[in-house]
């Protein structure tokens, strides 16, 4: 069964729809940098996953499949079709789901620090567990210092307190049953029916996805590109905001001139 996602649309409403899609233990808002750069030329839609920020947390554990009805779902009562979809972590695997379910309604798709299988299964496991049994505290400092590079500690310690408090703020049953569903995923055998051109944006500092996993979806998804993000770890967008809004439009501009034309 879906859930109703708590959601932001921002933009022209006769605009081409762009859906962000966010990383595990993170809100909408961690598309701040992005918004700007996009929000006067698209339709913005901004979700929170089930079991994060304001979205309802049904008991764990979910499936990628559950997270993507509930994406498919929320555009169905918006109304929206056709859409592109930008998805980091998390989020690329929803979009890598969706993509390859309703080929004919997605019209780009950006694939952002991602992988279509993530091990090994006893880390998914034991971060559910301490999620469930010690809270999130006990969990945000290891996860947060593999989300930046070490120069973005030390220079801009202020996003990375940010960071720490939305991951501190996401219900431990919502973050351990997303746990759970990374754990049971394998999109591998999906990969090959996602019609939508393609970018894969790597961080080349990524310790959580490395540019060998963005090498991997390329591979596999018809015509697929990639490129990689220059001193940025797995929150890239955040770290690296303005080479990652220059890839992330860069692909994106055929939808914008299509609807110009």
């Amino acid at each position: 069964m879906t859930v109703e996602l708590h959601h932001v649309v921002e933009g022209p409403a006769d605009a081409p729809v762009l859906v962000l899609s966010s990383s595990l233990g993170t809100t909408h808002r961690m598309w701040d940098p992005q918004v700007p750069a996009l929000r006067e030329r698209f339709r913005l839609v901004r979700y929170d996953h089930r079991g994060h920020g304001s979205s309802p947390v049904p008991p764990g554990p979910y499936s990628i499949a559950e997270l993507g009805q509930d994406v498919l779902a929320m555009l169905d009562g918006l109304g929206v079709e056709r859409f592109s979809f930008c998805g980091l972590s998390l989020g690329g695997m929803v979009g890598m789901w969706v993509a390859s379910e309703v080929p004919e309604r997605v019209e780009r798709l950006v694939l952002c620090c991602t992988s279509a299988l993530l091990g090994p299964r006893e880390l998914w496991d034991e971060r559910a567990r301490v999620a469930r049994s010690e809270g999130m505290e006990a969990l945000v400092e290891g996860v947060v210092e593999r989300w930046f590079t070490p120069a973005l500690h030390q220079e801009r310690p202020e996003d990375v307190e940010r960071a720490k408090r939305m991951l501190a703020a996401t219900p431990p049953e919502g973050y351990a049953g997303c746990c759970e569903a990374i754990r049971e995923m394998d999109l591998r055998d999906r990969l090959g029916r996602i019609q939508a051109p393609t970018l894969v944006i790597s961080g080349s500092d990524d310790p959580a996805t490395p540019p060998e996993h963005g090498e991997r979806l390329r591979e596999a998804i018809p015509e697929a590109r990639t490129v990689v993000i220059e001193r940025a770890a797995h929150l890239a967008n955040i770290e690296r905001p303005e080479p990652f809004a220059r890839a992330l439009l860069e692909h994106l501009s055929p939808v914008l001139e299509g609807r110009s034309s």
